[in-house]
């Protein structure tokens, strides 16, 4: 497997496209159900190989990943060869990203001393989608970039 199965809750929302998948191979809901009673490890191949063509998909239109900590915030802009990064690390120790008042805090002390803020940018070492999936594996998720875009206009100005 190159990436990781769907979890249970993923494959009840795919149900529809599972179905497709399984069609493709000629397989009905009957045969499906035969498979998962006398071989179970071909089942599995299936789950596998279903869940990398639903990552591999994701992943190749992933543009824009967010990862919130307690006292950072990372911010992902992923290009073909390689991804940029804002980082946003408070120096104040209580705040706290994760709550609607820290997301507060730092709107109303953006641009004091209190917030340290670095750019940077990084090849891809290995293949684009393996190292999205890395990034996502780490707990960022995919964004509509909104929030990338402002911080970096406001430092490109």
């Amino acid at each position: 497997m190159k990436y990781s199965r769907l979890t249970k809750e993923q494959f009840e929302e795919l149900n529809q496209e599972f179905s497709t998948f399984l069609a493709t191979q000629a397989i009905d809901k009957a045969e499906w159900d035969k498979i998962k009673a006398e071989k179970p490890e071909v089942a599995e191949q299936e789950l596998d190989v279903f869940s990398d063509l639903i990552w591999e998909g994701v992943l190749s239109k992933a543009t824009y990943l967010e990862h919130f900590s307690k006292n950072h915030i990372f911010l992902f802009h992923c290009f073909d060869t390689h991804v940029q990064s804002i980082v946003l690390k408070s120096l104040v120790p209580e705040t706290d990203f994760l709550t609607k008042e820290g997301l507060q805090w730092l709107s109303d002390n953006m641009f004091t001393d209190t917030i340290e803020m670095k750019v940077g940018k990084k090849e891809f070492t290995e293949e684009r989608n393996t190292s999205i999936f890395a990034l996502v594996q780490q707990g960022s998720f995919l964004s509509d970039g909104l929030l990338y875009q402002q911080i970096n206009t406001i430092i490109e100005s």
